[in-house]
């Protein structure tokens, strides 16, 4: 047995341990390699060219919440393969393998805390997990989300990240686009707000349904928003598409949505909309008042 051989366990040990993918990612937006503790520090926001990485939910309720101070609220229990789906590999062994990489049972969380002092319910989607997906258990859990709001009288707001409705699911997942449209009027009606934050991407059945109805529409920073891709309404149209077709920026200039906010920011932002929204007389509220007067 050679040198080179005793040597290699140890050399490969030390391969992994130095360049494991954890140390280090790579910026979607300008494709510098960022130290993930940095990345981490910044919001998920890349510090060189402010690209807003996708985050789970979390990271979400971390950053959203006063101090990180929430509590999870369960799920509903659905099927987990209501027609027995088969394409590659059976569809019971790809939810296994989503929850196995996300840790989280679905594609929607819900969690209850408060967001500049306002009591709030918010319910994040999270692309990880079978690309935000929309079928039996995000709605469920959509819905659910919308019930403990109107329940504890409670604005609440949704988080959106999706590839659209879940294929697998056929037409169980379309069927949530009106059960969630329901439950939203049902808000309307209760004078409760209703808040979207839509993050990148926000797309197909998602964006047709709860995504486009909240009474403030707000989006990160060059998210990406649409129904159809734009390479398959560039085909079905026969015309080229404007620079930045369907980013947040080109949605709000064009009056889809009310504003574009930085992740570090956003926190704020909600805080003082949801106080005024529901009337609540929050600090955050009284300085921003108090700085108006003076100015």
């Amino acid at each position: 047995m050679s040198w080179l051989t005793n040597l290699r366990p140890r050399l490969k040990f030390l391969q992994k341990k130095e360049t494991a993918d954890s140390l280090w990612t790579k910026c979607r937006g300008c494709g510098q390699m960022i130290f993930q503790r940095d990345l981490e520090k910044n919001l998920n926001v890349c510090p060189e060219c402010d690209f807003h990485e996708r985050i789970g939910p979390n990271e979400r309720f971390q950053q959203l919440f006063d101090g990180g101070t929430h509590v999870r609220l369960p799920l509903p229990s659905v099927a987990d393969d209501p027609l027995k789906f088969k394409d590659q590999k059976p569809y019971p062994a790809r939810i296994k393998a989503a929850r196995a990489k996300t840790g989280e049972t679905e594609a929607f969380a819900l969690a209850r805390g408060h967001i500049g002092g306002v009591d709030s319910i918010m319910g994040v989607q999270n692309f990880a997990y079978m690309g935000g997906s929309m079928g039996m258990g995000v709605g469920s859990a959509f819905v659910a989300g919308a019930r403990a709001a109107l329940k504890h009288r409670l604005p609440y707001v949704v988080c959106t990240a999706s590839g659209g409705a879940r294929m697998q699911e056929g037409l169980f997942s379309l069927m949530q686009m009106p059960r969630a449209t329901v439950l939203i009027e049902e808000l309307n009606e209760a004078g409760l707000p209703y808040v979207v934050v839509l993050t990148d991407p926000t797309t197909g059945g998602v964006t047709a349904s709860y995504a486009m109805l909240g009474d403030v529409q707000i989006a990160e920073p060059r998210a990406l928003i649409g129904l159809a891709g734009q390479r398959v309404i560039e085909q079905t149209i026969r015309e080229k598409l404007p620079e930045g077709f369907q980013r947040a920026e080109f949605l709000l200039e064009h009056g889809m949505i009310d504003r574009v906010v930085h992740r570090k920011e956003l926190a704020g932002v909600l805080g003082r909309l949801l106080a005024m929204m529901t009337g609540t007389r929050t600090e955050a509220l009284t300085s921003e008042a108090s700085r108006t007067e003076a100015g």
